[in-house]
């Protein structure tokens, strides 16, 4: 007679394939009652289907990409999560590139075909959409190993907009993680956007850069639209602003910014917010930028006398 899973461990293993995107390994199986006889029954009759030495499909053979992962991690054993590109992608941190890296505890050693394996003696782990993962810090600084700087910016930026990690909350972390070799990037990275420059400091960086772009000497501190702005080029109906500890800014904070330049767009100037980082790291594009604004502008014989107004 065929060996037959019973009743209440069939219910056991399929409730917890549906839990995980339809995958289940021969650990968890002998785990919830089913011997190996039983495995090796269902193997011959398709209804569980071989995806790594270890790990089964129950049903059908065909999984979604959260499967994959998922059969990934089960096949490294206890303790293995998702990490580097693939932690990221699962995330929604990074675009998925084919590359599967799972993490283990040092103690462990597993070799997988297909999966390069890193073995740590701590890391942050969670779980996401069902998969065990490095916490979102983690995963950011193992990308730090492996992007470029602007690729690095848009992942750390993407956790915030998805209210993963805020940059200060992982600017704290990552003094938790000093020995990890993608913490100096990821340092150097929030501590570039977090920078501030005095207002002489601010003045003697951004002076040039105008001077560059084909600008004359701006006004600064003037009143315009009730609020009192940066820099002012009143020929051009021109205003520029200036941000310090990006990351640290409020949401009124950032709200309030936001209706100042919907206030001054609305008097027909032209506003543009530059952090102090971009000033005095990415000389070169803030000068692109204010040269093509002003080649526009001159264009379009902006009128001179937009918004004056009282201070707020």
């Amino acid at each position: 007679m065929a060996p037959e899973i019973t009743q209440p461990s069939f219910a056991a293993v399929a409730e917890l394939a549906a839990a995980q995107h339809g995958v289940v390994s021969r650990r968890q199986l002998l785990g919830l009652g089913v011997s190996e006889e039983a495995i090796r029954h269902r193997l011959r009759k398709g209804r569980l289907h071989r995806l790594r030495d270890g790990v089964f499909a129950l049903g059908r053979p065909d999984l979604t990409q959260y499967g994959l992962w998922m059969a990934a991690v089960l096949s490294c054993g206890p303790g293995a999560v998702l990490s580097h590109r693939a932690g990221g992608a699962l995330w929604g941190l990074r675009p998925w590139q084919g590359r599967l890296d799972v993490t283990v505890p040092a103690t462990r050693d597993p070799r997988r075909p297909g999966i390069r394996v890193h073995r740590r003696r701590s890391f942050g782990a969670t779980t996401h959409q069902g998969i065990a993962v490095t916490d979102p810090a983690s995963t950011l600084v193992d990308l730090a190993t492996l992007l470029a700087p602007a690729q690095l910016e848009s992942a750390v930026n993407e956790a915030d907009k998805l209210d993963l990690i805020d940059p200060g909350t992982l600017r704290a972390e990552i003094d938790r993680m000093r020995n990890r070799s993608g913490v100096p990037a990821l340092r150097s990275l929030l501590d570039r956007d977090a920078f501030t420059l005095t207002d002489s400091d601010l003045e003697r960086l951004f002076l040039p850069i105008t001077r560059r772009a084909g600008l004359g000497r701006p006004l600064t501190g003037t009143c315009l639209n009730g609020y009192r702005v940066d820099f002012h080029w009143p020929e051009l109906g021109l205003v520029v602003e200036t941000d310090g500890l990006r990351y640290h800014r409020t949401p009124a904070q950032q709200a309030k910014d936001r209706r100042r330049d919907q206030d001054h767009t609305a008097a027909g100037l032209t506003a543009l917010r530059f952090t102090h980082g971009q000033i005095k790291f990415e000389a070169r594009r803030v000068t692109d930028t204010l040269a093509r604004v002003a080649v526009r502008l001159r264009r379009s014989a902006a009128p001179t006398d937009i918004g004056h107004s009282t201070a707020r």
